[in-house]
């Protein structure tokens, strides 16, 4: 199975160390607010990054593209992606042949390479300092996913809590998400996991938190969520697969790999609490 192509986040992202300063500024405009940014006039996009109309026309050509209107085709085929529910892609039967052998076989190619892709794109320095957060226990911890992702948002915290005190999974309604908002401030990191079709309740929560001042730690797909915007460290994952559902592997194996690192950092602590926790187990139970 082919390898799904870069996005041009991805693009941005790890190559953004090569651009000038007036390119650089376009970047950060444009995954803040991704792809809209992109989709506006060169003169607003401009205007919108504080620099020239031919700096924006230089930055996309960097991109690898012919001209602007190549550059905005590409973005609105991304948002199409993003939007794309289990209904709006194709049945089953069509979109596959073959035996159910290689079915599945194709199924599990694409798995591996949706997590060679995802540590691939890891832009320098961001998966180093999400570790840095998590393993700063002079700050409280908040982890909360949308409706597929929240599993692996309770995952981690699960894993995070052996390591080390102040980690919360957020429960409950929307409505009562803020009840614990209102205690965070400044020294608190809110994880969010948020893949396409995009939750606008988590949207709303990360606004509000950085209002308080809280840090984002956003885990999302390859296209972005609008969480982006808030966030201060994101970390994307391939979610496609040959399925009417995305896979939330290579986002699992992101999850397992900041614990690997996290346990490492923290070991010496985090061996005396466990070690604690092993005398309060009853014996013979994980």
């Amino acid at each position: 199975m082919p390898l799904a192509q870069d996005t041009i986040a991805e693009q941005i992202r790890a190559r953004i160390s090569q651009f000038t300063s007036g390119e650089r500024k376009a970047g950060h405009v444009l995954l803040a607010n991704y792809p809209m940014a992109g989709l506006e006039t060169v003169a607003d996009f401009a205007a919108r990054a504080g620099v020239s109309g031919p700096t924006i026309l230089r930055f996309v050509a960097r991109l690898g593209f012919d001209g602007y209107a190549a550059f905005q085709r590409a973005l609105k085929d991304e948002l199409n992606a993003q939007l794309q529910s289990p209904l709006a892609k194709s049945a089953p039967s069509r979109r596959r042949a073959g035996n159910g052998d290689e079915r599945v076989e194709t199924f599990a190619d694409a798995i591996v390479d949706n997590i060679t892709e995802t540590f691939r794109h890891l832009p320098p320095g961001e998966f180093g300092a999400v570790v840095d957060l998590l393993a700063d226990t002079r700050r409280a911890l908040h982890l909360l996913g949308g409706r597929f992702t929240d599993p692996l948002a309770r995952y981690m915290s699960a894993h995070l809590r052996v390591l080390r005190s102040g980690v919360t999974h957020v429960a409950g309604q929307a409505d009562n998400w803020r009840d614990q908002l209102i205690d965070m401030g400044r020294r608190d990191v809110l994880i969010l996991f948020d893949v396409r079709r995009y939750q606008d309740d988590l949207h709303v929560l990360a606004k509000e938190a950085v209002a308080r001042n809280v840090t984002i730690i956003l885990m999302t797909d390859q296209w972005l969520s609008p969480i982006a915007s808030h966030a201060n460290h994101i970390l994307s994952a391939r979610i496609p697969v040959p399925s009417n559902w995305d896979s939330n592997a290579a986002l699992m194996a992101l999850v397992e790999a900041l614990l690997a690192q996290v346990t490492e950092r923290v070991w010496p602590a985090a061996k005396r609490r466990i070690e604690a926790l092993e005398h309060l187990r009853p014996p013979g139970r994980n």
